[in-house]
């Protein structure tokens, strides 16, 4: 497999698969250049047709007794799913598990009617993995904003992919 990298598109060429021999993924995040903000990232969506976009959004040096309480992890995903105008369909899976530090912790699962909210929270480190993938339009840099705040987190960082094939 021969991957190209832009600043903005990775394009994967692979010898079967896909009648056109290629999978484009479209990838902004600080370590390829400039992220778009949240008006130029949903027009972006809009005008290239895309099928969904998902937004990863990577929480440092989080406030431990926010992303080790199951009752706040909840919370969060009923609000996020409020605060970007999602429709949640069911109520969050929140779980506990991890066998040892490195994986220990709450993750989360939030079905919302245009895909999914998810997230994975390490305890040991202080530090959450939120990813919100949808094929209804919402605010990257306000929906990772909203999850710095929620969780105290001192570090934030997050990337946005646009999915289609």
């Amino acid at each position: 497999m021969e991957v190209i990298v832009s600043n903005t598109e990775l394009i994967y060429s692979v010898v079967d698969g896909n009648p056109s021999g290629e999978i484009r993924m479209y990838v902004m995040s600080p370590y390829t250049g400039k992220l778009l903000d949240d008006k130029e990232a949903i027009d972006k969506y809009n005008n290239e047709n895309r099928w969904g976009f998902e937004v990863a959004v990577d929480l440092g040096e989080c406030d431990l007794k926010l992303i080790s309480s199951k009752e706040h992890i909840t919370n969060f995903a009923i609000d996020l799913a409020k605060h970007i105008d999602m429709k949640r369909y069911g109520e969050p899976i929140v779980v506990r598990f991890g066998s040892e530090p490195k994986v220990e912790g709450y993750s989360l699962v939030q079905l919302i009617e245009t895909s999914m909210i998810s997230g994975h929270f390490a305890e040991d480190t202080n530090r959450a993995f939120i990813n919100i993938f949808s094929c209804k339009e919402f605010g990257p840099k306000d929906a990772a904003e909203f999850s710095k705040k929620y969780f105290g987190a001192k570090k934030m960082e997050y990337s946005i992919a646009y999915r289609d094939i």
